[in-house]
């Protein structure tokens, strides 16, 4: 921390990244420390590679953040001058496309916030808990580790409430311990306002969001009661049905494991240029490991993401193969 400490304070550009298809955590997390290091008076550019569901879009600073895929000469120029670079909520270069092969190309210093297991070697530093709930709960502890609290206030909170809101499940999940809570009621001391978050967050769909939910729900998903498994698979033509926009689908993979006795649930979506999987699970049911092994993904214990080369149909086929062996 000592000299992540004096990096910092001799850095002259400082540069946040996270992942592809940012979430609550990546973009709270990502806030929460540019705000901080705004405070003690750094120059810092935080760099997206892609958009992010509009629901986010209430956080502090938001309009400040600069997209890798449509502002990509700014946001290369920015990079090349910066002397560090964070990597937040990812653990490998992969995660962020074509700006992982340029950040690569970098000499800057880069530290890496982390919960996801199995960090790759690309960083100088690693601020990693694979046990921690979410990067943005890290955000906290490392600001702590710089001996900087004093430097919290209403709008980091926020950001970092949401973060951790957002990659608990509203604080349910078993990754959500004493200290989330500990956390959590010292952001609300600073005036973050919960109520107000978990509105901005869940309370703010389309009328055709929430019609698409009740279709995927209705039409699309799939239930293997002998199984303990189900999923939910939509096409790029039903998506434009629902006139699909970024995060339409966020949560939907967590409601077949509403349904009792239901351990493993998928989500399978048609891309343009493939087909995206997210795998949710629960109690003695591991998702990370058979996203790795079947669709060149990975993530967390009970909560992970993959890719398919194959047709949403073979897709689909594969997957309900895949399942019935592992019984």
């Amino acid at each position: 921390m000592q000299d992540i400490k004096q990096l910092i304070t001799n850095s002259k550009g400082i540069v946040i990244t996270t992942h592809k298809s940012p979430d609550g955590d990546a973009i709270g997390s990502s806030l929460g420390l540019y705000l901080f290091l705004k405070k003690i008076n750094k120059n810092v550019t935080v760099i997206v590679p892609d958009g992010f569901p509009t629901f986010l879009n209430w956080m502090s600073k938001v309009e400040e953040i600069i997209y890798f895929d449509s502002n990509n000469e700014k946001a290369k120029d920015i990079i090349q001058k910066s002397d560090l670079i964070f990597s937040l909520d990812y653990n490998s270069l992969k995660r962020i496309d074509e700006m992982g092969d340029f950040i690569a190309q970098t000499n800057s210093y880069k530290v890496v916030i982390d919960h996801h297991q199995d960090p790759q070697d690309f960083a100088n530093y690693y601020f990693v808990d694979t046990n921690c709930c979410s990067t943005s709960q890290l955000i906290y502890e490392f600001i702590d580790k710089l001996g900087e609290l004093d430097k919290m206030d209403k709008e980091i909170s926020e950001c970092l409430y949401c973060g951790i809101m957002t990659d608990t499940g509203s604080f349910r999940y078993p990754s959500t311990t004493a200290k989330t809570h500990q956390i959590i009621a010292e952001f609300l001391k600073l005036g973050a306002d919960g109520a107000k978050i978990h509105q901005e967050v869940y309370d703010t769909y389309s009328e055709k969001r929430l019609r698409l939910l009740g279709y995927a729900l209705t039409n699309k998903m799939k239930v293997f009661e002998e199984l303990n498994a189900a999923y939910i698979s939509l096409s790029q033509e039903e998506l434009k049905q629902f006139d699909f926009k970024k995060g339409d689908t966020e949560g939907l993979v967590n409601y077949p494991l509403s349904i009792n006795g239901i351990k493993f649930s998928a989500l399978i979506t048609e891309k343009e240029k493939d087909i995206s999987m997210s795998f949710r699970s629960k109690d003695d049911c591991y998702v990370n490991e058979f996203a790795n092994k079947y669709f060149n993904g990975g993530g967390h214990i009970y909560a992970a993401g993959g890719k398919s080369d194959l047709t949403l149909e073979e897709t689909i086929q594969k997957f309900e193969e895949l399942i019935k062996v592992m019984g």
